[in-house]
């Protein structure tokens, strides 16, 4: 399994070289599947999303798949799926993503297909494979709202790989609230790990391993333990 779990997509040259280096092979003799579903129940201006999917675009690709999980049968989202060489899923909110992978049966279908493939998650699309992505941490980060909006009070992980939780976007002047003393009121409320990255920074995962890619700042938090970051 290849995860390169971002806050805003590919956005500096660090980033990109470690998704040259995961996939081991130049962009333009791959196929990338774009995965929008988590934007589309973002309200408001969406000039973000056109700015990361013209991004992504502009990396060279032999093919470039856009795929939205929900309405398509589930056997032609799970084939898209398994023709791309890169998955890339967009970000939005990830609770209503987390719905549309176990609400469409996807959960066991993507591991499979996360077997040989490289997955590159941006905010939401790196959030949901914590197994703490529930209702209780939905209370402990303070956006519930965002689950009550979808007219649900529970959500399940669809995946549950990691005890870790992350949250993107610190320092990020998209989010302003998003600072030291914001994640620090988080901290104080968790009652399990948390990654706060800002919008430079990825988690990679290979297979049983992590580290931090990044040209930004982040965090990490074992519980209620000091911070540490770089």
């Amino acid at each position: 399994m290849k995860l390169l779990l971002t806050a805003s997509g590919l956005r500096n040259d660090t980033l990109r070289e470690a998704l040259r280096d995961l996939l081991g092979k130049p962009l333009a003799s791959a196929n990338v599947v774009y995965v929008p579903t988590a934007s589309v129940a973002e309200p408001g201006d969406h000039g973000w999303f056109i700015e990361d999917l013209n991004r992504v675009h502009a990396l060279g690709w032999r093919e470039f798949d856009v795929l939205e999980l929900n309405g398509l049968p589930q056997r032609m989202v799970l084939d898209r799926l398994l023709r791309a060489d890169v998955i890339y899923v967009e970000g939005g909110s990830h609770y209503h993503l987390a719905r549309s992978i176990t609400g469409n049966g996807l959960a066991e279908g993507i591991l499979q297909a996360l077997e040989s493939r490289v997955y590159v998650g941006v905010s939401a699309g790196s959030m949901i494979f914590s197994r703490h992505l529930t209702e209780h941490s939905a209370d402990v980060i303070g956006d519930a709202a965002d689950l009550h909006v979808l007219g649900a009070t529970t959500v399940e992980s669809p995946f549950g790989l990691f005890d870790w939780y992350l949250k993107p976007h610190l320092y990020s002047p998209h989010f302003p609230e998003r600072d030291d003393a914001w994640a620090d009121r988080i901290v104080a409320r968790a009652d399990f790990p948390i990654y706060f990255i800002d919008d430079d920074t990825a988690l990679r995962v290979v297979d049983d391993k992590l580290d931090i890619v990044s040209e930004g700042r982040w965090r990490f938090h074992p519980r209620h333990d000091t911070p540490r970051g770089v």
